[in-house]
Parts: C-alpha cells; sequence; structure tokens
C-alpha cells in the first residue's frame, strides 16, 4: 500500500520514497486515530499527511521521550539541531533527517507557509521549560503553535471548495479540539512529566490544584472536584469542536469523510472519558475498535457518495451545451 500511495503522489526519487515510509511507519505506530483517518484521504495526498504527522512526532519524541538520562539542556540541542536542519532544507532543499526530507517536499508541493513550522517548534521548545498555563488565553497562545498550525499545515492538502483563508479559522479550531481531547485524555502521563495543561483558572474554579492532582495520581484515588474540573474541560473542549465543525464543509468533498471520521473518533474519546466517570488520572481513554471500525465504514460509505457525485458533476452537461454521448472521453481523472 505505501508503494501505492507513492506512486499515485508521483514521489519517485528513492531516498524521498524512504522518507515518506519512515513518516508513514511514524503515523501507523502512534497515530492509530489519526492513521486511520488518513486511510480515508485520495491515495496520493496521504503521504503528505503521513509526512506533516511524522515531522511534528519527531519534534514532540527530542522533547518527551529523547532517553533516559536526557537533561533539558540534551533536549534543547536535538530540537535546535531538528530545527537548523528544517530551516536549511527550506531554503535549499537539502536536509539530513528523512522526516524533515518528507516534510520540506510536502511544504514545496502543497506551498505551505514556513512561518506555520517555526511556530510549531516555537511551542515544542516551550514544553522544555513551561509546566502549566494559568488561563485558557495563556493556553491558547501555546495551541497556536502546537495545534492550530497543524490544522493549518493540513488544510492545502484536503483542498477547499472555496478560497482557503475562508476555511483556515475552522481548520485551526479543529487542531485546537483534538489537542483538547489529549489534554484531558493525557491529565495523569502529563503530570508524570511535571506538566499540567488544563488551565489553572478552571481548575481552580473547582478547587483543584497541582497538589490534589498529584495526590490522586499517586492514590488512585477520586475527589470530586477534580471530576467536577474534568467535566468542565470537556465542555470547553466540546464547544470548540462545535465551532470547529462548518468547516467541513468548505472541504474538498473527496476529503470530507477523512475529517469527519477524525472529527468523531476524537469526539469519541471524550465520550470514553465521561464514560469511565472522568478517572483521567488513572485511566487512559481509548475508543474501542468496533467504534472505529463503524466510523471507518461511515467514511468509506461517505468517499463512494463524493465520488458518484464528483463523475456525475463531470458528466452534466453545462448551460446551453449538449450533454457528451457516451463515447465522448471526460477530461481529467475520474476518482
Amino acid at each position: 500500500m505505501t508503494r501505492r500511495e507513492l506512486d499515485a503522489a508521483r514521489i519517485t526519487d528513492p531516498a524521498l520514497r524512504d522518507a515518506y515510509t519512515r513518516c508513514r511507519a511514524l503515523n501507523a505506530r502512534h497515530g492509530r486515530t489519526y492513521f486511520l483517518a488518513t486511510r480515508l484521504l485520495p491515495v496520493e495526498r496521504r503521504p503528505a499527511v503521513h509526512a506533516l504527522y511524522g515531522f511534528a512526532r519527531r519534534a514532540d519524541d527530542l522533547v518527551d521521550d529523547l532517553g533516559e538520562g536526557a537533561t533539558r539542556e540534551d533536549r534543547d540541542r536535538a530540537l535546535r539541531r531538528l530545527e537548523d536542519d528544517l530551516a536549511r532544507a527550506l531554503r535549499t532543499g537539502e536536509g539530513d533527517d528523512p522526516v524533515v526530507k518528507a516534510v520540506t517536499d510536502t511544504a514545496e508541493r502543497y506551498e505551505i507557509g514556513h512561518t506555520l513550522f517555526a511556530d510549531f517548534l516555537a511551542s515544542m521548545r516551550s514544553d522544555l521549560h513551561v509546566t502549566d498555563y494559568p488561563t485558557y488565553g495563556d493556553l491558547r497562545a501555546y495551541m497556536h503553535g502546537s495545534a492550530a498550525v497543524i490544522g493549518l499545515q493540513v488544510l492545502p492538502v484536503l483542498g477547499t471548495v472555496g478560497p482557503r483563508e475562508e476555511a483556515a479559522p475552522y481548520a485551526a479550531a479543529l487542531g485546537e479540539a483534538f489537542q483538547l481531547t489529549n489534554f484531558l485524555r493525557d491529565v495523569g502521563e502529563d503530570l508524570d512529566r511535571g506538566r499540567i495543561y488544563l488551565p489553572a483558572d478552571l481548575l481552580a474554579s473547582h478547587g483543584v490544584d497541582r497538589p490534589l492532582l498529584e495526590w490522586s495520581r499517586r492514590t488512585g484515588r477520586a475527589d470530586p472536584r477534580i471530576r467536577a474540573a474534568m467535566i468542565a474541560a470537556e465542555e470547553l473542549t466540546r464547544k470548540v469542536y462545535r465551532a470547529a465543525e462548518p468547516g467541513i464543509a468548505l472541504l474538498d468533498p473527496l476529503t470530507r469523510p477523512c475529517v469527519r471520521a477524525a472529527f468523531t473518533l476524537y469526539g469519541g474519546i471524550l465520550d470514553v472519558i465521561a464514560g469511565q466517570d472522568y478517572r483521567v488520572l488513572h485511566r487512559r481513554a481509548v475508543v474501542s475498535a468496533g467504534r472505529r471500525a463503524a466510523t471507518a465504514a461511515a467514511g468509506l460509505a461517505g468517499i463512494a457518495g463524493a465520488r458518484v457525485r464528483a463523475r456525475t458533476a463531470r458528466r452534466a452537461p453545462r448551460p446551453g451545451r449538449a450533454a457528451p454521448s457516451s463515447r465522448t472521453p471526460l477530461k481529467g481523472p475520474v476518482r
């Protein structure tokens, strides 16, 4: 399947094909929900999304999973090497890291703004020294680089039915919704790393602070104040989903099923969290295989419908013109 994707995307250079293949492997291994949604994209657009995910994953791993004994300075140096490699590759087309090679090629093919990568890396670097966010406004400033820009990077790959700038705010909001979902799901794991992403003022309004969270994480005991705060965080996240959802209709019909699937699956994580009574400090919420399969099936049905509508639109006569005969070849590829 990897070869089919690369061939469809007209990626022929052996080194570049290997770079994209590595990115796909990162997506498959670490982003199960994201990878499943990517499978619903037109085959020629999948490598680009794999490259964008692979680069984001590489940077995240340098911050959080560089290796046992790695210091903050070690992580900072590794992140700066990646940043320098990317800057050189975007400028000259030459990069050392295979993931950088793939994402640079994707940026060129889809004309993705270079500042989006710079903003992303700035947010990743802040994870080396920022451990909490006093307000939602502070968190949103961080999420601009860590989440909103991801939506904006992917948007040119997805395509739109109108001006891209009209869809951009929705794409950014959807990136934030996905990340807020991750923050809520991963409260316990992030706390183990010394970080709290949920806004301190939201937590404090329910009587929750870092010591209480650490106590609950350590003892495995629930607390009604923490539950109330997690419910508030869920409500905040669902509000962002509602703000982002209208943007799906602005996308290329052939890519809407992919985004709809991601929207449904990530939203499903919130349902699981609620079903587990908001015990996010003690259990990781995972969408069941059955629900993922049902969402994928719905996405495939959506793709089939979009392709039929696309074929019908190509065959429909323009006003004042006769319909083409069945022997007249249609211009352009039929997906």
